[in-house]
């Protein structure tokens, strides 16, 4: 009896140990990764983007009466350049631009109580692809950025799953053979 007892109480340690153990490599898994950002597109972009070598992020409001972090606003366009880079998308100083431009439609932050389950937090913003020499809309999308470990939550990793959805976006209409090697 005593031994049936040491093994169950084992069972239930090496079994709780190995539960910890998955949330620590999840969570280990989400520092790494980031944030995730996904495009789901409204209006299809019907041109090859090849032809643009300047990326410009313009304007992006807050359509929510000022619910979302200025921070989201300011720490956009270096996630954005980063997130240009992992697509391996050129972004020079000059040339035909393609202006992104929107305004932020949803930002959901974490209860506190939910930042100890890891909760989810989200952006979602109506994005336009504009032609600026001439103001035609190319595109438009919906692009969300998201986290769901607790490691990951905060205004910074929002703003990265954001641009991350933006360039995804960029980078599934940009040809292969003109991506930075």
């Amino acid at each position: 009896m005593k031994l049936r007892a040491i093994v169950i109480v084992s069972l239930v340690g090496l079994a709780a140990m190995i539960g910890g153990c998955g949330t620590a490599i999840g969570e280990g898994a989400a520092l790494a990764m980031g944030a995730k950002g996904s495009p789901t597109p409204i209006k299809t972009v019907s041109t090859n983007l090849g032809a643009y070598q300047r990326f410009e992020l313009g304007r992006i409001t807050d359509d929510m009466a000022g619910k979302v972090p200025r921070e989201l606003f300011i720490l956009l366009p270096d996630a954005f350049a980063k997130e240009l880079k992992e697509e391996k998308i050129p972004n020079a100083r000059s040339g035909k631009t393609l202006l992104i431009q929107g305004k932020v439609l949803h930002y959901q932050s974490a209860p506190s109580s939910a930042a100890a389950t890891a909760g989810v937090e989200f952006v979602v913003a109506r994005i336009e692809l504009v032609d600026k020499d001439n103001g035609q809309v190319l595109g438009v999308a919906n692009c969300a950025g998201w986290t769901s470990k607790r490691v990951t939550l905060g205004i910074p990793e929002k703003a990265q799953g954001l641009a991350r959805a933006i360039a995804k976006w960029i980078g599934n209409h940009y040809p292969e053979n003109q991506r930075i090697k």
